[in-house]
């Protein structure tokens, strides 16, 4: 028996392209949500589903993050919401804080087009609902890709390194990253090695003491691309690290 719409599943599926992983679990969740509704047909979910999550990221970006930067100016313009739905306002004070990535905040104010032309009457929506709602979900594709992800061409990855990602030693203490990725991302030196446990997942093993010299990053990815793979550290229980 013939799928059902098979053929118009298959172009939807095709049509979204790649998923993004983020370094946040319910924005993937919540994501592939927004995907299988899409495929299913069901676009106006799809697209109102898409621009929620956009509000509820860039919500998540300011209350989260806000205590770090009482000392500015921005600070006494969102210290005491405890939602916004004024986009504008939101991605102008992460700007000034310098949160988001290069081009993430064009992306969130396109996506906030979006936003107030489905949520609000607006009849031309319905007669182009896949194409809205296909543009809604890429734009929140890009800004989790960029903002959360771990992609090499983030400003906080050093360039160049093979096979894992490492975060400049000029980002320590950034409040986005310290709230986001350094807590889900092991301190490891440049011999460190890896074993995969079915129950525990990933477990990271390193040694102790690499020495007193401090690496520029450029000598660390440099080091860590030619390191020799005699000298990683074994994968025995006294040298396993925690998160």
């Amino acid at each position: 028996m013939e799928i059902w719409n098979s053929e118009r599943k298959i172009l939807d599926f095709v049509a979204l392209g790649t998923s993004p992983f983020s370094i946040v679990a319910h924005h993937n969740k919540f994501f592939a949500q927004i995907r299988a509704a899409f495929t299913q047909g069901a676009y106006y979910p799809a697209l109102t589903g898409a621009c929620a999550l956009g509000e509820r990221i860039l919500n998540h970006l300011v209350i989260d993050l806000r205590d770090n930067f009482k000392s500015t100016p921005e600070y006494k313009t969102v210290y005491r919401k405890k939602s916004f739905d004024d986009w504008s306002k939101a991605v102008d004070v992460l700007t000034a804080w310098k949160v988001l990535e290069k081009n993430v905040a064009t992306l969130f104010k396109k996506l906030e087009v979006q936003r107030q032309r489905s949520i609000h009457f607006n009849l031309k929506i319905v007669s182009n609902l896949r194409d809205e709602s296909l543009a809604s979900i890429q734009l929140l594709r890009d800004i989790i890709a960029q903002q959360f992800s771990g992609y090499e061409g983030q400003s906080w990855v050093i360039p160049g390194t093979r096979g894992h990602r490492f975060f400049k030693k000029e980002y320590e203490g950034d409040p986005f990253l310290e709230c986001y990725f350094f807590p889900q991302s092991p301190l490891v030196g440049i011999n460190f090695a890896m074993r995969f446990d079915p129950n525990a997942g990933w477990i990271f093993y390193d040694y102790d003491d690499y020495g007193s010299k401090s690496l520029l990053d450029e000598e660390f990815r440099d080091q860590f691309n030619d390191r020799n793979h005699s000298q990683l550290t074994p994968t025995e229980e006294k040298y396993r690290i925690s998160k």
